[in-house]
């Protein structure tokens, strides 16, 4: 048996009256239970975040997007785009031209984003999941265009859908050649017309920027020709992303950028990773300073129990075993405080996916409840910071200990 253990085991479940020391131990596991527990369901909550970003965007993002490294646009052609389409693994291959225009809308105007897409835009992206009034068609009968708009451009302009006598008026300026802009707004722009014929809502920043219009529509309003802002990939369900996203690199060569779904929005996603780091570098400092009332409990049982520990030393224990003793007790403390506040932490982040006890607060938001997803990783990384913390609230004491005349204290 192993006898700093069972000694350390001991003084823990004393059944001794109870006394400062006690008190202490017993707030040190408390403050380390709920240190412990608010740092797993913080993270549960950076973890739920990111897929939620994820789920949104991946609405109506591709799985691969190709965009020019230089420039905004990039000439296509039907040989570059039937060599994409014959690759192993990619399933569909939609244009796409984005920039800015000005929306108008009876009296009101404002700058959005407008996006045209190809016909077969819709065979790829989810974002028909996300309409909440109208049709997600962009084009109909006759092939008549159509704008999908955000539920946020739709609010500030107050759009009617499908209301022939009220259209929507989209310019953009003319590309003149020269360096400043026409003061007549009908040399200026180019304008043309399109009917609301639906409304998405997918998240904020695209719902309050974003209209959806038939490719043809874009390249005749901004005069791209035949050229293109970015090509989307769909890759087949029984193909690897990376596998294909590498053979479309090669395929274009270095002038282009492929980007993955997490790479679209990097900024975001790596935000949301450097938030959680630092929650879980503050929340280590809290178990630390938490842990601190394990170092002055063990301090005091050093005092309390000299004549225990010079004892032992007379009866051969050696300095190394004293350590153990103190080492092991400090462990036992934290331990079962972290054990604690795991269990309550994972309690409360499955009661919260399963009955999604704590809501948005937000009566437009896209989820109901705060998402939370438990990591292993996560349960893993905050038991070695618990360990490291007992390691270095408990050495001093155990060295301190290890230190004790036998003479002086029989």
């Amino acid at each position: 048996m192993d006898v700093p253990l069972l000694i350390a085991r001991r003084y823990f479940l004393s059944k001794k009256k109870r006394n400062i020391i006690s008190i202490i131990s017993n707030i040190s596991m408390i403050g380390v239970a709920v240190g412990t527990m608010a740092l797993v369901i913080v993270l549960s909550v950076f973890n739920g975040l990111e897929d939620l970003v994820r789920t949104l965007y991946g609405k109506s993002d591709p799985d691969l997007l190709v965009t020019a490294v230089e420039g905004k646009s990039f000439p296509v052609n039907t040989l570059m785009l039937d060599g994409l389409r014959r690759l192993q693994g990619v399933g569909l291959l939609t244009e796409v031209i984005e920039d800015n225009a000005l929306l108008q809308y009876h009296d009101r105007q404002m700058v959005v984003k407008m996006k045209g897409v190809s016909e077969n835009y819709y065979t790829q992206s989810r974002i028909d999941s996300a309409i909440v009034e109208g049709d997600h068609r962009l084009l109909r009968g006759g092939n008549e265009p159509y704008a999908l708009l955000g539920a946020g451009v739709q609010h500030e302009l107050s759009i009617a859908l499908n209301n022939r006598f009220a259209p929507l008026h989209l310019l953009y300026p003319r590309n003149t050649g020269r360096k400043t802009l026409s003061m007549n707004p009908e040399t200026a722009f180019n304008e043309q017309s399109i009917l609301a014929g639906g409304v998405f809502l997918i998240e904020q920043h695209m719902d309050d920027s974003y209209v959806f219009v038939p490719l043809e529509f874009a390249e005749s309003l901004l005069n791209y020709g035949n050229r293109r802002t970015a090509l989307e990939v769909n890759v087949g369900d029984e193909h690897d992303i990376q596998e294909v996203k590498a053979a479309v690199k090669k395929q274009l060569g270095a002038k282009f950028k492929v980007l993955d779904s997490d790479e679209q929005h990097v900024s975001l996603l790596k935000a949301i990773k450097v938030e959680k780091m630092f929650v879980f570098i503050t929340f280590a400092f809290i178990l630390l300073i938490a842990s601190l009332n394990i170092f002055f409990s063990l301090s005091m049982l050093v005092i309390d129990k000299r004549k225990d520990v010079a004892i032992l030393l007379a009866m051969g224990a050696t300095p190394r075993n004293i350590r153990r003793i103190f080492l092991l007790e400090g462990a036992i403390v934290a331990f079962v405080g972290a054990f604690t506040g795991l269990a309550l932490g994972i309690a409360i982040c499955w009661a919260q996916q399963t009955f999604h006890i704590v809501s948005m607060g937000m009566a437009t938001s896209v989820v109901d409840s705060y998402p939370v997803k438990m990591q292993f990783s996560d349960i893993v990384l905050t038991g070695l910071a618990i360990i490291v913390i007992t390691l270095i609230v408990s050495v001093r004491p155990a060295l301190n200990a290890a230190t004790i005349d036998v003479r002086e204290n029989l």
